[in-house]
């Protein structure tokens, strides 16, 4: 399955962005509310500067305390971003994420994000393949 269909099937809520300068306590908000991951950052919602996760977070407090959510997401986020073009095939995706250790990836035509595909959705694009690849064998087998 190509990504472009994983994008469609998760239907049109866009990508949640945020513009770089915002407190991460804010952006940890937006995790929360949208029961979400990861957020990009994004001066303009098409560009990327970041991405944020709820682990980058996570790791902070650890080290820091509550005293980072008072600080930028800018200090936290991700730079050197792995992305993947509407035609890559679920399986690149899945091997990116497994070797980079990461759960989300931005989605970009060109430079311009969009979309946003999860660990998750592409496993359950890759879970339905191969329930179809199940069906259409046992078709063969049983002479349907």
């Amino acid at each position: 399955m190509l990504v472009h269909q994983i994008l469609k099937s998760k239907g049109s809520e866009g990508v949640l962005t945020v513009k770089p300068g915002t407190l991460v306590e804010e952006a940890a908000k937006i995790l929360a509310e949208n029961g979400i991951g990861t957020v990009i950052v994004s001066p303009d919602g098409e560009s990327l500067s970041g991405i944020l996760s709820e682990r980058d977070i996570v790791r902070e407090l650890a080290k820091r305390g509550v005293g980072c959510m008072s600080d930028k997401v800018d200090d936290y986020m991700t730079t050197e971003l792995v992305t993947c073009g509407r035609n890559d095939d679920a399986v690149s995706v899945l091997e990116k994420m497994t070797k980079g250790r990461f759960r989300h990836m931005p989605v970009v035509e060109g430079d311009t994000l969009v979309g946003l595909i999860s660990l998750g959705d592409a496993v359950k694009a890759r879970l339905s393949e191969v329930a179809m690849e199940k069906d259409a064998l046992e078709g063969m087998i049983m002479g349907h």
